[in-house]
């Protein structure tokens, strides 16, 4: 794979990836010694017709590669450009679908994206998800009453029983109680929080919302959020929101009084999400309702709550029913909505399966990837049982899969969107919505390879707490037991240590942040790749399982890589460009080259 001619959208590889309308920036193709490759073209694609321009050479690396380079208008708002390479054994097509001898479909081009980008916090960010019912209480959680729609209040170490009544316990926690645990976010090394919805319901989860203009009394109320507010402004950390667009709950005062507001049925029912009757679904044909939505995004960012963006809930279903569809149109009022408030404000979409026809389009600035990164990882790293089945409504078991099926999904998914979206998307192992890692992998071991891949592959990565503690849980009910930090000897301090480590070295590693993508070796057990930018380039192994010593070739000859994760020893190359790792697994270590 490494000896292949490589471009991606990283700032290795484009001299400005995220340019202003008109702009010309340049792209480069790293050619390696030996490939036969003696001419480079760029196909790029102007108001809809293909243009062709010549590629020159730009460099010659030490290590023999060759750097072509083009110039690239962005003439359109999204430019689409791939490049056709002539060889000693015919022509090859370069997209970001990989190196072809065939044509392929317009839809895998690399693209130049001139909407604007993600703010630059976000490519840095650690981002971990509280549900907050169950992260932490506050002593005056204890002098509220329950709510007239629960069933029941749990004490805080009582076990999660899941079942229709699930969603109706609460075990009271609330926005004070996460203040009051914000250090143990800092110490992980995360700096971004991103808190499920904290408007007023009828259910935990508080995804049917009874209002949009408050914070939920039983969370603290308004006040609650303003004081987690400043103490996470205190420790450097940010805030994001939760909102869903797709439907209120049947509490929410528009139900009653704006029946315009959502979509009814013929026979005088209302429309509601998978069809949930107390979950209505709104109509964004209003143009009352998209000024509400609006004004909603935008006062939640302001001061005194400062919140740095939002998570949109069921992104992909929002403004679309039957022969409407106002989603491209109502990602894009959002984003505005959102850069008008704060312009380096972040806007996230949940998407369980495909997104990318979604991104790239003035919206959504990327999507919680479970589609591109969680299922694969998940395919490849699952126990021989796992105790669910199916992946987010998908029936059938999960597969399990070697590594060359990994990197062929993930490619499959980063090929139809532009590396920035790919980049500013959640890579996420698990959240409120599914089984914990854990359970899925079933051992600590490998739970530490799946946090490897996390912290190493490109995106931002999302831990869901309690992940970092080992908490497990075969459903997204049962998963969001409460934090046990009434007993901290359940703690798995093995995989917190992995996981504040990794945080570590994704923070003092320029490649890992910003850095390209190139894979180098993938079978069964065994994943490699590299992470490179013009500051650092690192070597990264995942293993799920011991197994024969493994060569790689094609590396930097004569050279020795400082291990910087992962306690082997500096892995020398040979003058051939070879070296061999041993067998040792499951693990994951990292390298820097020199």
């Amino acid at each position: 794979m490494i000896r292949r001619p490589h471009h991606d959208g990283s700032e290795l590889y484009v001299s400005d990836p995220a340019p202003e309308l008109g702009d010309t920036v340049g792209v480069f193709v790293r050619v390696p010694r030996g490939t036969g490759v003696s001419r480079v073209h760029m196909r790029w694609v102007r108001d809809g017709e293909p243009v062709f321009t010549s590629a020159v050479v730009d460099r010659r690396s030490p290590g023999g590669d060759t750097w072509w380079r083009a110039e690239l208008p962005a003439h359109n708002p999204v430019t689409r450009y791939r490049f056709l390479l002539g060889t000693t054994s015919g022509v090859r097509w370069l997209t970001a679908f990989g190196l072809t001898a065939y044509d392929v479909p317009d839809s895998t081009d690399f693209r130049l994206v001139a909407y604007p980008p993600a703010p630059a916090w976000a490519r840095d960010a650690v981002v971990y998800q509280i549900f907050p019912d169950r992260y932490a209480r506050s002593p005056a959680a204890d002098l509220r009453e329950t709510p007239e729609w629960a069933v029941r209040a749990s004490s805080w170490d009582e076990p999660v029983v899941p079942g229709p009544d699930a969603t109706r316990v609460v075990y009271g926690g609330d926005l004070d109680g996460v203040a009051r645990r914000l250090d143990h976010v800092t110490a992980l090394g995360a700096d971004t929080v991103y808190l499920t919805p904290f408007f007023p319901a009828r259910s935990n989860h508080r995804y049917d919302a009874a209002g949009f203009d408050r914070v939920d009394p039983l969370l603290g109320g308004d006040r609650a959020l303003e004081r987690l507010s400043s103490a996470a402004r205190e420790r450097g950390i940010r805030l994001i929101g939760d909102l869903t667009t797709n439907h209120t709950g049947d509490a929410h005062p528009w139900f009653a009084s704006r029946p315009d507001f959502y979509y009814a049925k013929p026979d005088g029912g209302h429309v509601s999400w998978l069809d949930v009757p107390s979950l209505p679904k709104l109509n964004w044909s209003s143009p009352e309702l998209r000024r509400e939505f609006r004004g909603i995004a935008r006062r939640w960012l302001a001061e005194p709550y400062g919140l740095s963006g939002w998570r949109i809930d069921v992104a992909n279903m929002t403004a679309r029913f039957g022969a409407d569809d106002w989603n491209h149109e109502v990602a894009a009022l959002l984003c505005r909505a959102v850069g008008e408030t704060r312009p380096d404000g972040l806007l996230i979409a949940e998407h369980g399966h495909d997104a990318t026809g979604d991104l790239d389009r003035g919206g959504w600035h990327g999507t919680m990837n479970y589609a591109g990164f969680t299922r694969p990882v998940w395919c490849w790293l699952r126990a021989d049982t796992v105790p669910f089945d199916g992946f987010l409504g998908r029936p059938e078991d999960l597969p399990r899969l070697g590594a060359d099926a990994l990197v062929a999904t993930m490619s499959a998914f980063a090929a139809q969107m532009s590396w920035r979206s790919w980049s500013a998307s959640w890579q996420l192992l698990g959240s409120h919505d599914t089984a914990r890692i854990r359970t899925v992998v079933g051992d600590a071991a490998r739970q530490q390879v799946a946090a490897g891949l996390l912290f190493t592959l490109p995106g931002t990565p999302m831990v869901f707490a309690g992940d970092e503690l080992g908490l497990t849980g075969g459903g997204n009910e049962s998963a969001r037991a409460p934090m046990p930090w009434n007993r901290p000897e359940t703690w798995d301090t093995a995989t917190l240590s992995s996981y504040r480590a990794l945080i570590a070295l994704r923070r003092s590693s320029p490649a890992l942040t910003r850095g390209g993508l190139r894979w180098v070796h993938a079978d069964g057990d065994s994943l490699v790749f590299l992470r490179e930018c013009a500051d650092q380039s690192v070597l990264v192994l995942a293993r799920r399982a011991a197994g024969e010593p493994l060569r790689l070739t094609g590396l930097p000859p004569d050279t020795t890589l400082e291990s910087l994760y992962g306690g082997a020893p500096p892995l020398h190359i040979e003058s051939d460009g070879s070296t061999v790792i041993d067998e040792s697994g499951p693990a994951v270590l990292v390298w820097a080259l020199p």
